[in-house]
């Protein structure tokens, strides 16, 4: 009995399990702390900013979260800044691996 073609079959449904189940998950795909989306982000929403609460208030921009099927917006809001630093904004980046969101921090 040759047992690698007793492999074969059990190899290709194994495969075909693992794409459907990848198809499945709409896209969503993980590479260690990153996760990818396999299409781009939408168009940024325009957000209509109210005046601060206070003098030590910085806005964060509201930004396009990646769901695992879809996206969704997060609004921007308003929090007190941290002593003597800027925040950086987080945004979207795009490699070989798909679109992945870089979190905004403080510098």
């Amino acid at each position: 009995m040759n047992t690698t073609t007793r492999r074969g079959p059990w190899v290709w449904g194994l495969l075909a399990a693992l794409i459907a189940a990848v198809i499945g998950c709409g896209g969503y795909l993980a590479s260690g702390d990153v996760v990818y989306a396999s299409y781009a982000p939408p168009p940024e929403r325009v957000e209509i900013i109210g005046p601060a609460p206070g003098p030590e208030y910085v806005w964060l921009e509201g930004y396009w979260r990646w769901g695992g099927s879809s996206y969704a917006w997060t609004p921007g809001h308003w929090v007190v800044v941290e002593q003597r630093r800027q925040w950086r904004r987080g945004r979207w980046h795009h490699n070989r691996n798909g679109w992945f969101y870089q979190e905004g921090h403080w510098r």
